[in-house]
């Protein structure tokens, strides 16, 4: 069956199969940073959190939730293209039962590649964590469908990844005179990262996994924060350099393990393509603002955190960045639209609409 099936006797004796569509929509499971957690850190001791308003304002709720934007992020719009709910945080109390069936976020703000990365922000779900938590929820779902489910349920699920940013904004280049800094390179330190990160993404087809999204960074000296940091508020060249030499190493690795594991198993998104897009032109995509952020304070409004006491903006739709380097919920739908359509410049080797299409059709 191409969705799991709920059974219910009658007092008559006929059985009757029930459906929801989030039982019938593929698993969906994330990984990785502040762009695509849905909370876990609301559960630890982290200063990396967006609990508390004005985050969430445009969610459906208006409240809240952890999400690093103004309402929803790129895995809770990949979810509606599923036909299904959003996934919870691995870390949430309401993470069982038949919610297991949907799937799980491990996705921790302040991530990266590297454990060492994002110290400063205290408790959070490093990479070997998640991986980990990945491993239990494995467990846990065993116990609910049955070991042969479960694996059915994990090689048909797509998986969602996102990580390298913080390796460089709050690893390498936090401060002047960084430890990993005096270490490498900055060409030997992103060659590093990509040997680390092969790991993890071969650790993740070790575990099941079978068709995987691997977003790169996106322009990282563009984001408000550097902007406010830089002489007459252009882009930051170093952490431009940064993205510029791990995004084409990152892709060559997946095109490696590809033909390692078959054809379209890891997709390659060029966020900094897409991203780059809004910041070069955003009247194009509808956007006015994509220099300063809707929330935040001091030049771009890039300055600290984005609080109760920060401005905000109203026409939340017309800005690119909605704090100092998340996206608004338009921004996100628009590079998850990319995701789904884009083309071979964007997405490759194939965009995720056409693989789900194929995933589907094999499913029938």
């Amino acid at each position: 069956s191409s969705c799991l099936m709920l059974a219910t006797t009658m007092a008559l004796g006929v059985v009757v199969l029930l459906s929801t569509p989030s039982e019938c929509a593929r698993a969906f499971f994330v990984f990785g940073d502040s762009l695509v957690d849905n909370g876990n850190n609301n559960y630890l001791m982290s200063t990396a959190r967006a609990d508390s308003p004005p985050y969430g304002i445009d969610y459906p709720t208006h409240q809240a939730t952890g999400r690093f934007s103004n309402g929803l992020n790129i895995p809770d719009i990949i979810s509606e293209h599923l036909g299904a709910e959003p996934t919870l945080p691995y870390l949430s109390p309401e993470l069982h039962g038949e919610k297991l069936l949907v799937g799980a976020n491990f996705a921790s703000a302040g991530v990266g590649i590297l454990n060492d990365t994002g110290i400063q922000f205290m408790e959070m779900v490093r990479m070997s964590r998640q991986l980990q938590c990945f491993h239990e929820y494995q467990g846990k779902l065993r116990a609910q469908v049955g070991a042969s489910q479960a694996t059915q349920i994990v090689n048909q699920a797509l998986v969602l990844i996102t990580l390298g940013g913080n390796d460089f904004v709050n690893n390498y280049y936090l401060i002047p005179f960084s430890l990993r800094s005096l270490q490498f390179s900055l060409p030997d330190y992103v060659h590093y990262l990509i040997s680390e990160y092969k790991k993890i993404l071969m650790r993740l087809h070790d575990m099941g996994a079978r068709r995987v999204l691997v977003t790169g960074t996106g322009p990282l000296g563009c984001a408000p924060a550097q902007l406010a940091r830089s002489r007459g508020g252009k882009c930051d060249a170093d952490l431009m350099r940064a993205a510029e030499l791990f995004n084409p190493q990152l892709t060559r690795i997946l095109e490696e393990l590809n033909a390692r594991y078959g054809d379209g198993t890891f997709i390659a998104a060029n966020t900094f393509r897409i991203h780059f897009d809004f910041i070069s032109d955003p009247a194009a995509y509808g956007f006015r603002m994509a220099t300063e952020a809707c929330c935040g304070q001091g030049p771009h409004n890039g300055i600290g955190l984005c609080t109760a006491l920060s401005n905000v903006c109203t026409d939340r739709d017309q800005y690119v960045f909605w704090d100092a380097y998340h996206p608004t919920e338009r921004a996100n739908r628009i590079i998850v639209s990319q995701f789904m359509t884009g083309s071979l410049d964007y997405i490759s080797p194939l965009n995720l609409g056409t693989a789900l299409h194929i995933d589907a059709s094999l499913k029938d």
